[in-house]
């Protein structure tokens, strides 16, 4: 039987050596040879080991959306994935302007509030999640977090013990200033929701090691209650597609607390996708029209270390 060909298109894929490998062989199993093309701001990025990369514009390029599209006939594009931030508010308007694409990722509207930290915060403390305290700059008590509204890898983070000092940040209008939280653990729960809104997946991973905002070192886990916290999450805003919520636990007071709602596939997905769960499998099947199956047998205790390879470029 011939495999029928499938092209997947990662907005922003750089460095996302080992998805797009896992697609390809996820692709392959279930019988379709996919493809695999970037869209990215340079040539020189690791992926061109396992993709075809095209030079593209900044997310927030006015002719952007206008050049994926094109890009998408062209290449007869049948997935289009974001990977990064930035590209999760593009995706979501090539959605409404490529109907026979699949593009699974939350609405424009939905995808804007959350790409924003302090319209996120603002969001989940409206629905009623548990967040860390958030702060104006006259109520803002130490030490205290401040993050950039907008980008991601935990560029422009930075922690003040001193209201002085926080007062002489340029632009605090473009930052969101959150309490400190010294004694806790991070965990990612990764999970994907269909086009109906049935979460078919989730898994809980704790992040035990973080470099440029990416877990590098990740160990899946068994928590209910961080299931149960997400699956209201992503009802309650609606989700769809892959997704993966941040969460901090605070060892002092004994709480869990909600950081990020990213509406994309996460850094280290493949921990949860080598622990079983079947995320790769989901989005392939489903841009087909194929039934899917939840999954609730994924591995407890499934450790990944991902480590830094080169990517050779001669002039």
């Amino acid at each position: 039987m011939k495999e029928e060909h499938l092209t997947i298109l990662l907005l922003g894929g750089g460095r996302k050596v080992s998805l797009a490998e896992i697609l390809k062989e996820r692709g392959k199993d279930l019988g379709y040879n996919v493809s695999i093309i970037s869209y990215d701001i340079s040539l020189e990025v690791p992926i061109i080991l396992e993709a075809e990369v095209i030079k593209g514009l900044p997310w927030n390029d006015p002719g952007v959306v206008g050049d994926i599209c094109n890009i998408a006939e062209e290449k007869n594009v049948d997935i289009i994935l974001p990977i990064v931030n930035g590209a999760i508010e593009v995706a979501s308007m090539c959605k409404v302007r490529l109907p026979k694409v699949f593009i699974p990722v939350t609405d424009f509207s939905g995808a804007i509030s959350l790409f924003d930290k302090v319209e996120a915060a603002k969001l989940f403390k409206q629905e009623g999640f548990p967040i860390p305290r958030t702060y104006t700059v006259l109520t803002a008590k130490m030490p205290a977090i401040v993050k950039p509204r907008k980008g991601g890898k935990s560029r422009g983070i930075q922690i003040f013990h001193d209201m002085e000092d926080l007062m002489h940040l340029q632009n605090l209008s473009g930052y969101i200033i959150q309490e400190y939280i010294e004694n806790c653990k991070e965990f990612t729960v990764d999970s994907y929701i269909d086009s109906r809104g049935n979460i078919l997946v989730s898994v809980p991973r704790e992040r035990l090691e973080v470099m440029g905002g990416e877990s590098t070192r990740s160990r899946t886990c068994d928590n209910a209650f961080l299931e149960k916290f997400s699956r209201e999450v992503i009802e309650k805003l609606k989700l769809r597609g892959p997704v993966n919520l941040q969460f901090l636990y605070d060892e002092d007071t004994d709480r869990y607390l909600l950081m990020e709602v990213n509406p994309r596939l996460s850094g280290a997905v493949i921990c949860s996708i080598l622990a079983g769960a079947p995320i790769a499998d989901y989005i392939i099947q489903e841009s087909r029209g194929k039934a899917l199956k939840p999954c609730h047998d994924w591995k407890e205790g499934t450790l990944t270390a991902r480590y830094l390879k080169e990517a050779v470029f001669f002039d």
